[in-house]
Order: C-alpha cells, then structure tokens, then sequence
C-alpha cells in the first residue's frame, strides 16, 4: 500500500513529462493505494521559471492552467476512484510578501483536499533550479552555505507559521547544490537550532513531515529529510508520510525501498496517508483527513512484489 503525496505532470508542469492520466495509471500498476495529484501553484510572472516565460504570457495564463489541472484532476479522482485514492491538492510556494495572497486566493477558489508547503527560494531566487542560482542566492547571504542554511530554514519558519501547511515537502532542500550534501547538519549549531525549532512547531499544530524520495534520484545518499531531521521529528512523536516527487512516469515509487530502509533505520513505526478508516483494516482516520497505518502494514504490501 505505498503512497504518494506529492506530484507532477509534464501536462501541467513545465519541467515534468508525460500525461497526468498516464501517471495515474502507472500507479496503479505499482500497487499504490494514494497518489495524491499536486501540481505547482501559480505564480506572478516575476517569479516565473525559464519554460513558463516561454510558454506562458502573464501570471493569469497559469491561473488558467490550473483550471484544467483541477478539472482533470477531478475527473481522474472519480474516474479511478475504485482502485486508488487521488486527493487533489497544490504545492504551495514561499517567495515575497505576496505569495499569500496567490495562495488564498487558491485556496478560496478550489476545495482541495491538502496542500503540501514547500520553500524553493531564498531571496526570491530558486534555490533547487540549477547551481548557477544557488550561487546567487549564496551570495546574496553571505557567499556561505551556512548562512544560506540559515536563511532557507528563517523562510521556512515564516512559511509554516503562515500557513502551516498539512504537508511540508522536502525539508532539507537546500542542501541538493550545497557544497557538501551529505553534511550532518548537527555540526553547524545555528542551522540545527533553527532545524529543531522548525520541527518543534510543526510537531505542535500537527504538521506532517515528508519523506521524499526525489533527494535519492538526484545522487544523495538518504532521502528529504536527513536521518538525523527524521529522528528529531520522531523525537517530537511528529508524523511521518511518503511521497515520490514524482515528475515523470519512471519516478513513480521509484527509489522506495531505499526510503524504507531508511525509515526501518530512523526507526519510524507508524506512517500517515490521505485517505478514509474504512478503506483499510485497522487504521485510525485524523481529523484533518490523514490516517495512520503501521510499518508492517506497508511492509506487506504487493508494491514491493512489482
């Protein structure tokens, strides 16, 4: 019964590939029981990416793509709604003062059923793109990874206080062009406080952390987040669920039993999914939608048969 709850389209995302019907089937196929449809939310056009300047003339032009993402997300939901769990939601951005106002105007406009709250730019510059842009928004921090980490970890903090997000994505994404990727963060005291206290809060409104396996495809060693983050969170008796990142059909489930090995080592006995108690034997629905399921339960599933 693996699950996802973070994903993309090349239908909807410009630096995806392939259709989002075909997405959903290829989880099907894999044995999952929730992949959960999250593309992108829009963007003012200054904070376009390279592609969408040349596909998309203004801000209102990914408005409108985001219409039809909700449309076929919801015609999808119902279409498969008896072999897999697809929740509708967005992956939520935080860049400048005014990225809340795109967000509630999102959110007032569709009934999702979660989002997942994700932090890409520091200074307003993407920090996940590319190495060139890392630089710059190093630099505009010092020219030091220690206090870009610093910088990145006070965005997100402002992110989940703002929003607190049922789902933060990636927690750890910084460290994808960062000199050292694998650098256990507990050796720079300023960025781990300010790790911990991120954790904290998100542990006190219920936020759910994600263990993304899309840092084990780009050539690290653990998934986002760290070993080290996980085991603080668990410390907390946070929650924990898995997503994929998935933007292309081959990355759906992909790397997951590297991220079981992980969870298995951090010592994690307990996941959460969207979804409904009545759906599976033995699992407790939350309030905000999300249910528990154990270890072995996952353990067990047909997925890691295929």
């Amino acid at each position: 019964m693996p699950f996802s709850h973070h994903s993309h389209s090349g239908q909807f995302c410009g630096h995806a590939k392939g259709q989002l019907e075909d997405m959903v089937q290829t989880a099907i196929e894999r044995k999952m029981y929730v992949f959960a449809l999250t593309e992108h939310m829009p963007r003012d056009i200054e904070d376009f990416y390279p592609e969408e300047i040349e596909n998309h003339p203004n801000g209102e032009s990914l408005w409108a793509l985001t219409d039809q993402f909700y449309a076929e997300a919801t015609r999808l939901k119902h279409k498969y709604e008896s072999k897999i769990n697809l929740p509708i939601g967005f992956e939520s951005e935080w860049i400048r003062s005014s990225t809340i106002g795109l967000i509630e105007r999102l959110q007032q406009k569709y009934a999702f059923d979660f989002f997942v709250g994700s932090v890409h730019h520091v200074h307003t510059i993407p920090i996940d793109f590319d190495r060139k842009m890392y630089e710059e928004a190093r630099s505009k921090s010092g020219s030091t990874d220690e206090q870009l980490f610093k910088d990145y970890f006070d965005a997100q903090y402002d992110m989940l206080q703002a929003l607190q997000p049922p789902v933060v994505g990636h927690f750890d994404l910084i460290r994808l062009f960062s000199e050292d990727p694998e650098r256990n963060l507990q050796q720079w005291a300023g960025v781990w406080s300010k790790i911990k206290r991120n954790l904290q809060y998100m542990a006190e409104y219920g936020g759910i952390l994600e263990l993304n396996s899309s840092a084990l495809r780009k050539g690290m060693t653990e998934p986002y987040p760290t070993i080290e983050i996980s085991k603080e969170f668990l410390k907390l008796k946070g929650r924990f669920t898995l997503s994929d990142d998935s933007h292309s059909l081959d990355q759906i489930g992909f790397n997951y039993s590297r991220v079981l090995a992980a969870i298995q080592r951090i010592g994690i006995t307990q996941l959460y999914y969207y979804g409904t108690c009545q759906k599976r034997a033995g699992a407790v629905n939350s309030t905000d939608g999300f249910v528990a399921t154990s270890l072995a339960s996952l353990e067990e599933s047909e997925f890691w048969r295929k």
